[in-house]
């Protein structure tokens, strides 16, 4: 393993309001809690529980930046959602490690949470005036309506509303407890919060771009210009696989806009399917972030046997969590995209952490795959939307990258030669990346990460895993739309819209991974095997002249320049870009070995 020094992870930022993705997001922070290194599992150590009662993953929390409003109103509506304990977890991580795949019936007979806890937090739910209660296919999540007063009642909690940036939000200042008879089964609720929530924002290039650095557009990439860039070569398109986005809000702009690209560029027509999760929402800000994943993914994929678009309320936790169960529990996608993260303490306080990673551990076991962003604001959170601004809040990595369960996509700025064809990459200097302070590393990642003078590197979740173009000044997607979209930086559109961000690199390398199942039909989860062609071909590396010098080996580009604010880009894994970026050839070749 290689050494270098890192920056100490300090857990008194907890207080600071900041967003993994360059939007504005109110973050919830926990008195008392000092502990860097600590995991969901543990969260609930040091609350004091009444007699009768025990602790959940849902702490009590505040909202930074906010003013109190007082109680929330007793009539408030809202949604719960209770996190239920997977069984046998350390088996079952070991199995997903060794590249085992389950079927739906293996795992409800072996790990889900069986019929019996299900029925008693149903009856519990039930008995305290919650209506429309139910669970989840995968046994992971039961939720139910109710009102503030009946929420408060049944987890022993306080809800108090806030005013934040002129809007009305809600939080738990207290823990979400249940009744000792659920102690072990019910372990995290959601929806006691809306303050919390994903934040997502794709950065566009003009000719003037003033961000990130007053930096002109170099070059943006197309369908056909990705491909060769990434040596797509012979490789076949992912004509054999499904694959999914996670989006929110009215997607139907987004479709339109697919089938503009399509239309414009010659390609095929993927089929669609909007699966809605929860309530519908009208709202549009999110058509950027949808346009982009949409277009990239399909671009560098070729084309793909179906897109399904899980379509959730909003971008809180509570929904997130929802819109992930249904992916998993529907298992007809067998990729995934997150473009939308968060500060990770955010997802540890409100439970959701514990919910998520719960629910990517059964899809890993299916042989599902999520990719994720890594965030756009370096080794960082923000603390603004100040997208492309490395260093501008605590040093924290963005969840949901951060989950194990999950393949983390970092950024680099790209550099071709005149027909396209690759120079060489470096670390984009807001790729987001780094050492989780709640998450611990795989059994895979392991050998690989890297060790510090500071911390037990080596057993903390290491971020990102792997890399693809995300510098919208020097390799941004170009996205056809016909209505002009609303970028933090400008407007842009109608027509092509060179747009990046590791929102970009994300459904780039969910495409690229889209191809390796289609080709390599027993592929499964995607992360132990990246790892393992990392560590089977590393010690081949050849040198590639660039300028910017890359080094090659397996299916990996290993970007070896540029930094993201506390990391340097190194030979070999590192916080910047991971294992790299794909060489498409090179990984149908060397995947399946």
């Amino acid at each position: 393993m290689k050494r270098l020094h890192a920056v100490a992870l300090a857990a008194g930022v907890l207080t600071a309001s900041c967003s993994g993705h360059g939007g504005q997001s109110a973050l919830p922070s926990a008195p008392g809690m000092t502990n860097a290194n600590a995991t969901a599992h543990g969260a609930t150590a040091a609350i004091a529980v009444p007699s009768g009662w025990s602790a959940t993953a849902t702490q009590g929390v505040s909202v930074a930046n906010a003013t109190s409003l007082g109680a929330l109103s007793p009539s408030q509506t809202l949604t719960v959602r209770v996190a239920l304990q997977v069984r046998n977890t350390s088996q079952l991580a070991k199995a997903i490690a060794s590249g085992q795949r389950f079927s739906d019936a293996q795992l409800m007979s072996q790990y889900a949470p069986t019929s019996s806890e299900v029925s008693q937090v149903v009856s519990y739910l039930k008995s305290q005036g919650l209506t429309n209660v139910s669970a989840s296919p995968n046994n992971l999540l039961v939720s139910a309506d109710g009102t503030a007063a009946q929420a408060q009642k049944a987890f022993n909690t306080s809800l108090t509303s806030f005013s934040l940036g002129g809007a009305k939000v809600f939080a738990n200042t207290t823990p979400a407890l249940v009744p000792q008879s659920l102690s072990g089964i019910a372990v995290a609720v959601l929806g006691l919060n809306n303050a919390a929530r994903m934040a997502s924002g794709p950065t566009a290039c003009f000719p003037t771009d003033p961000a990130p650095a007053g930096t002109p557009c170099v070059r943006d990439y197309d369908a056909q210009a990705i491909q060769t860039f990434y040596d797509a070569g012979s490789t076949p398109a992912a004509t054999g696989t499904s694959v999914g986005v996670m989006a929110e809000g009215n997607v139907a702009q987004t479709i339109t806009d697919l089938r503009y690209e399509e239309q414009q560029l010659g390609l095929p027509q993927v089929p669609v399917t909007v699966v809605k999760v929860g309530l519908s929402s009208p709202d549009t800000a999110g058509v950027p972030e949808w346009d982009l994943d949409t277009q990239s993914y399909t671009g560098i994929a070729g084309n793909v046997k179906g897109l399904y678009i899980y379509d959730t309320t909003s971008l809180t936790d509570s929904d997130i969590a929802n819109e992930y169960n249904n992916w998993e529990s529907q298992n007809v996608a067998q990729l995934g995209n997150s473009s939308f993260g968060e500060c990770e303490y955010q997802a540890y306080l409100d439970g959701s952490m514990k919910a998520d990673d719960q629910t990517m551990m059964f899809a890993a076991a299916h042989g599902q795959t999520m990719f994720a962003s890594s965030g756009d604001t370096g080794s960082s959170c923000a603390l603004a939307p100040t997208n492309g601004a490395p260093g501008s809040g605590p040093p924290m990595v963005s969840y949901p990258a951060a989950s194990p369960w999950i393949v983390a996509v970092g950024g680099t700025t790209l550099t071709s030669n005149n027909d396209e064809t690759y120079l060489g990459e470096t670390a984009w200097n807001a790729g987001g990346g780094g050492l989780s302070q709640f998450e611990n590393a795989t059994s895979w990642e392991q050998p690989v990460q890297l060790t510090t003078g500071i911390l037990a590197a080596g057993n903390l979740r290491g971020v990102p895993d792997i890399a693809m173009a995300a510098d919208p000044n020097a390799g941004g997607y170009l996205v056809y739309v016909q209505q002009p979209l609303v970028f933090i930086n400008g407007t842009c559109g109608p027509g092509p819209c060179g747009i990046g961000g590791t929102s970009e690199a994300s459904p780039l390398a969910m495409g690229v991974y889209a191809r390796m199942l289609t080709t390599h039909a027993s592929l499964g989860f995607a992360a132990p095997l990246l790892y393992r062609n990392y560590q089977k071909f590393e010690s081949g590396e050849s040198l590639i002249q660039g300028p910017p010098p890359t080094e090659s080996y397996g299916g990996f580009h290993d970007i070896i320049t540029g930094a993201n604010g506390a990391y340097q880009a190194i030979p070999g894994y590192d916080y910047t870009t991971g294992l790299g970026t794909f060489d498409i050839s090179g990984l149908n070749q060397t995947i399946a070995q």
